[in-house]
């Protein structure tokens, strides 16, 4: 990551990344090449041994991931100064998903006989990856209740093989939130490689490094392209020669790069992240407000509600208690299909963070491969619905609500 002058959020988000094209274009344009050239044999030796600067072959890098990469990473450490007294530096890589970026950082770093410690109520995409792949590697998940510190820390202590802590907050889709200075600060006396997805929260909101996160983990599908419009993934790392080295290796052998075309529009999405996010959360706090009186739903879960379990944590940790809520209605599954079968402008679609307000029903869409017994013990009930409050007029968004739910 480049140093940069800039002192705005929002000019990060804008500028941060960018270099001048030299054809003197506006915006970097897409670069849809597999190959580069060289100007000489030797020159293509350099590159090849790291001792030039420049491309290869876009499965490595191209002008588009990079800039999308330096605008991610200087926003993850904005504000943030490292040991030495000097702005915190950190390397991103962009992925071609979020599940792409969770399998380089996985395999980067553990081998068989290794455990990695992790929490209840997990994006299924992320369980599933705990319960089916990892184990036939030789690698194990030890799920548990991470808000109880007592039994965290003597889980670690008294098993030498968990290598990795890995954590979600907010958590999808009951909005849990564990504790990062108190967790984060256990991994590093125990020396474990410490990870924090933080693809609900965006850097807006919520930065890990802060409390000392080894790595930091979006879908970049969601808020940060905030669009809608491509699949992306992306991991952060706090260690620069550990990203350049183990990290790239196993990025570029497992072919889970991005492509010049997503880079892009993930790079135009990421400009409007502030103004963006800071509708998102307070079209959320009207929606949760408004479920949370209305007589039908039993049940909001909203880190802005003073009686969510974990909204002192929220509070200490979290600019704003975000744009992702869940709800349970007191008629159940029934009538919450009924609910969403009502629905006339908010849509019926799985993923979140776009402009427009998204619905789904976690139990039979995002953790449909999740076993009803554990989705139960996470909380993740039949009934739950969980919204994804986008920017549109909050009047238009509650209206339909109101009405979808009569």
């Amino acid at each position: 990551m480049k140093q940069s002058p800039l002192s705005g959020f929002s000019s990060v988000c804008i500028h941060a990344g960018h270099e001048q094209d030299p054809r003197y274009a506006h915006l970097t344009p897409i670069y849809a090449s597999s190959t580069y050239v060289y100007d000489s044999a030797e020159q293509g030796m350099r590159r090849f041994a790291g001792e030039e600067d420049g491309y290869i072959y876009t499965r490595w890098d191209s002008p588009n991931f990079r800039e999308a990469e330096e605008k991610i990473a200087a926003l993850e450490a904005f504000g943030l100064t490292g040991p030495d007294g000097n702005p915190l530096q950190v390397k991103a890589k962009l992925h071609a998903s979020g599940m792409g970026a969770l399998s380089t950082l996985f395999l980067a770093h553990l081998k068989a006989g290794d455990k990695v410690i992790s929490h209840y109520s997990l994006y299924g995409g992320t369980e599933e990856l705990f319960r089916k792949i990892l184990p036939p590697l030789g690698i194990e998940a030890v799920i548990m209740d991470m808000r109880d510190l007592e039994q965290t820390a003597a889980a670690i202590k008294a098993d030498p093989s968990i290598r990795m802590m890995y954590l979600e907050t907010p958590a999808n889709p009951t909005l849990r939130c564990v504790d990062l200075e108190a967790l984060l600060g256990m991994a590093q006396e125990n020396g474990l490689v410490s990870a924090v997805d933080n693809t609900f929260a965006t850097p807006y909101l919520q930065q890990p490094f802060a409390y000392g996160a080894d790595y930091v983990f979006h879908s970049t599908t969601k808020f940060l392209n905030g669009h809608g419009t491509a699949i992306g993934g992306v991991l952060v790392g706090r260690d620069i020669e550990l990203m350049k080295g183990p990290v790239e290796k196993v990025h570029r052998l497992l072919g889970a790069n991005s492509n010049p075309f997503d880079a892009f529009l993930l790079t135009q999405g990421i400009k409007t992240l502030e103004v963006r996010m800071e509708r998102h959360c307070h079209n959320a706090m009207e929606v949760a407000g408004f479920l949370d009186g209305h007589p039908a739903v039993a049940k909001v879960n909203y880190l802005g509600l003073a009686d969510h379990p974990d909204f002192s944590i929220a509070s200490r940790q979290m600019k704003h208690a975000g744009a992702m809520m869940s709800f349970e209605l007191k008629g159940g599954l029934e009538a919450g299909k009924r609910f969403i079968d009502r629905l006339q402008m908010c849509l019926r679609a799985v993923s979140l963070g776009t402009c427009d307000t998204l619905i789904c029903h976690p139990a039979s869409m995002t953790h449909y491969s999740v076993p009803k017994e554990l989705r139960e013990k996470y909380d993740i009930t039949d009934g739950l619905i969980r919204v994804s409050v986008g920017i549109e007029s909050v009047t238009d968004i509650l209206n339909d609500l109101d009405q979808a739910l009569q």
